[in-house]
């Protein structure tokens, strides 16, 4: 049975205060929205000193399951980040696997990344920033043994926007250099003050297409500021192409900048 159409949104402060919401607790499936956490992890480990992000690590398509004893290959196919791919059988750093993770959306990259970085590190960092238990980074992506045992990565809006508040400096920085711009900056930029600043991430698969962001306006003309916020829309529309699911979450950040406290 097909799961019902989903918009779901969160918008509010880096304080965590809700300004405006909408099936706010409903669950979606993540797409590459975990690739956020993952990399939060991976900064995490390297600010403890247990994990060296400029160290280089083989690049590689096979991976461990998290069902014990299978194995599975990733598809180029299914992928957009070409140069991870390029480089297969070849070294590069975690650092720039954590770059194209986020701002590629490369799946080789982050399933690479993932397995120097581990799943409970992952999970830590989202019960540390105040996660439900909604929320499940579960399996790298494309784990098709943990797919066919129902093993998915979801998410909530309400979730992922405590997720980008307690996102470190650094990674917030890669994330401004975004590929994907077309959903929630697409619908901000043309609202916000000259010198605004859009740190996103996308997912999309299938008939999902997501985006988060954490927004810093530039300074009002008219004197004073605007605070920074954190804006997530979730959304499953069935028969919906990419292209109009961004069009939709384009118009509802527009909405979110005149509904913002």
């Amino acid at each position: 049975m097909a799961e019902p159409d989903l918009v779901a949104l969160w918008l509010g402060g880096l304080d965590g205060l809700t300004w405006w919401e909408q099936d706010a607790d409903a669950t979606a499936y993540s797409a590459s929205l975990m690739k956020l956490p993952i990399a939060q992890a991976a900064e995490r480990l390297h600010q403890r000193g247990e994990l060296d992000l400029d160290a280089e690590v083989l690049v590689h398509d096979d991976f461990d399951s998290v069902v014990a004893g299978e194995r599975y290959v990733l598809d180029r196919d299914d992928d957009q980040d070409d140069a991870t791919w390029d480089g297969r059988g070849t070294r590069t750093t975690l650092r720039e696997l954590r770059r194209r993770a986020l701002v590629l959306s490369g799946n080789l990259a982050t399933n690479v990344l993932l397995e120097h970085v581990g799943l409970a590190e992952v999970a830590a960092v989202l019960r540390d920033a105040g996660s439900s238990d909604a929320t499940q980074v579960v399996r790298g992506i494309d784990d098709a043994p943990a797919q066919r045992a129902g093993i998915s990565n979801v998410v909530t809006a309400r979730d992922l926007g405590r997720l980008l508040a307690h996102t470190p400096p650094k990674v917030e920085q890669v994330l401004l250099g975004q590929h994907y711009r077309d959903a929630i900056p697409a619908g901000l930029l043309p609202e916000l003050p000259a010198g605004t600043t859009i740190a996103n991430k996308t997912g999309w698969i299938d008939d999902h297409t997501h985006d988060m962001a954490i927004v810093r306006p530039g300074p009002d003309p008219a004197g004073g500021g605007h605070e920074p916020f954190v804006l997530v829309v979730l959304t499953r529309l069935a028969g919906v192409s990419y292209d109009d699911a961004n069009r939709r979450i384009a118009d509802l950040a527009a909405q979110a900048w005149e509904r913002r406290r």
